[in-house]
C-alpha cells in the first residue's frame, strides 16, 4: 500500500501532535486530588492506562508517516537501489 504525500503528513502531525498533548494531560491528572489516597488511586490508574496507550499509538501512527514520506523521496542520484544494497539479514 501506497501513502499520498498529504496522508503521511498528516499522520505525522498527529503523531506529533498526540507527544505534545497527552503529557501535558498526564502531568495535570498527576496534580489533580483524586490522583492520590496513600497511592495511586483507580482514577490516576485509568488515566495512566489511556495516556500510554495514546502515546503508543501516536508513536506508531508517527512512523507510519514517516515511512509513508520517506518513501514517496525520488531516489537520489547516484546512491545504490534497494536490490544492489546488501542485506543485513534481519
Amino acid at each position: 500500500m501506497t501513502l499520498s504525500k498529504r496522508a503521511s503528513w498528516f499522520l505525522i502531525v498527529v503523531g506529533v501532535w498526540t507527544w505534545a498533548i497527552w503529557p501535558n494531560f498526564l502531568k495535570n491528572i498527576w496534580k489533580d486530588d483524586r490522583s492520590w489516597d496513600d497511592g495511586p488511586t483507580s482514577f490516576f490508574t485509568v488515566h495512566l492506562v489511556l495516556t500510554a496507550t495514546s502515546l503508543a499509538i501516536g508513536s506508531v501512527v508517527g512512523w507510519l508517516g514517516i515511512r509513508g514520506a520517506r518513501a514517496g523521496r525520488p531516489a537520489v542520484p547516484g546512491a545504490a537501489s534497494s536490490d544492489q544494497m546488501i542485506s543485513s539479514g534481519r
